[in-house]
């Protein structure tokens, strides 16, 4: 009895848990607030250079996996290389990439529109919306599980190329009818990204067979590349828009005509003369770029992730040096294919190792990409406003 008055006057704790709604709300808008939202605010379209690396290796390697007639020694060497297995995995390595990718840029649409609007209307930004969508018709063409005959490859095409033309209209639209002197000042080496997608929807439209609409998206990448790379040769007045952080985005200067090689290729049937027009054009422009190694010395005193901008060019050319050397079927012409093809692939390895260390450089809370300075609206509206001759 003692005993159990002590107990009776012991203090009584009582444990009360509070999970209303409005205090679980509470607490997911500050997981939101303290780990997302940070994420959210720095990422950016232009990340998606990431997945146009991977997704372009994944293409290199079917295509040097392909069997062929006739085939050269050196190209018979690499399909002893246990390519099935490597291809299966960074073709995975690349859909997931870029689903990620895209998971992250559809959160920041619904989250922070208005920092896409922003992003949409930088003359920079606005071309790397191209990316996702060149991404997705990379991965398409590589793909091992369906033919380019197969239902699923049309729906696809159309579902990736209508953004394309989307931002055709808005772009070219704008270079169109806002004076003479709106190119000169926002034309940039990222432009080229617009030309690229044209080009690389025209490249599976012909391997569907659609012929007619590949030769309609070929002219229009073709016509506006011609226009946008003499504004861009001329050293125009707006040649100092580009942050020297961004310079590795000049190797789109090769990419465009090496696309554009692979996309007449596909439509002409063969690697005739304009492809190998076209493959020697930015063969001169890689050989340009490579030889001017201050031209990139700012950008690689420290890790960004516009450094992924070195591996789809490359990749780009390799497979343009590919179709060459399976046209030509000279020991040359090879020797040239296995040198970009494993300059690519090392590059593309480089980089996967330097952001695996870099993690925490990814998300900087100052990009070139994002800053005010690039592009400023009001500048550019000023010159598109001021009345011509």
């Amino acid at each position: 009895m003692a005993m159990h008055e002590r107990e009776s006057q012991l203090p009584q704790i009582e444990l009360v848990i509070d999970q209303t709604p409005d205090k679980l709300a509470e607490n997911q808008r500050g997981i939101f607030k303290d780990f997302v939202s940070p994420i959210l605010e720095r990422f950016h379209a232009g990340y998606f250079r990431i997945s146009l690396s991977l997704c372009s290796q994944a293409l290199l390697w079917k295509t040097l996996g392909e069997p062929s007639e006739d085939a050269h020694a050196f190209r018979r060497m690499l399909r002893m290389l246990p390519s099935t297995t490597a291809f299966i995995l960074l073709w995975s390595l690349a859909l997931f990439a870029l689903v990620s990718l895209s998971l992250l840029y559809i959160l920041r649409c619904y989250f922070l529109f208005d920092m896409v609007k922003s992003e949409f209307l930088d003359h920079v930004g606005v071309n790397y919306l191209f990316a996702p969508w060149i991404s997705w018709l990379l991965l398409l063409q590589s793909t091992p599980f369906f033919t380019a005959k197969a239902p699923y490859y049309f729906v696809l095409w159309w579902v990736f190329v209508v953004p394309i033309i989307v931002l055709d209209v808005k772009i070219y639209g704008q270079w169109f009818t806002k004076g003479k002197r709106f190119l000169s000042t926002v034309a940039n080496p990222t432009s080229q990204l617009s030309v690229i997608g044209n080009l690389v929807g025209a490249r599976v439209a012909a391997e569907m067979g659609w012929k007619e609409s590949a030769i309609c998206m070929f002219s229009l990448g073709m016509v506006h590349y011609l226009v946008l790379f003499v504004t861009l040769y001329q050293r125009l007045s707006g040649r100092n828009c580009l942050p020297a952080m961004l310079r590795p985005v000049f190797f789109l200067f090769f990419a465009a005509p090496s696309m554009a090689s692979l996309a007449w290729d596909s439509i002409s049937g063969t690697f005739d003369n304009p492809s190998k027009m076209l493959f020697f054009l930015s063969l001169f422009l890689f050989l340009s770029l490579v030889s001017r190694p201050a031209l990139f010395k700012k950008s690689m005193k420290k890790f960004t992730v516009a450094w992924w901008a070195y591996s789809f060019p490359l990749t780009v050319l390799a497979l343009s040096a590919a179709e060459y050397a399976q046209e030509v079927n000279g020991s040359i012409a090879h020797v040239l294919m296995l040198f970009l093809s494993a300059l690519s692939v090392l590059v593309s390895l480089a980089l996967m190792v330097f952001t695996a260390l870099n993690t925490n450089l990814l998300l900087p809370t100052e990009d070139e990409i994002l800053s005010p300075n690039i592009g400023s609206s009001a500048a550019i509206d000023a010159i598109a406003l001021t009345p011509t001759v």
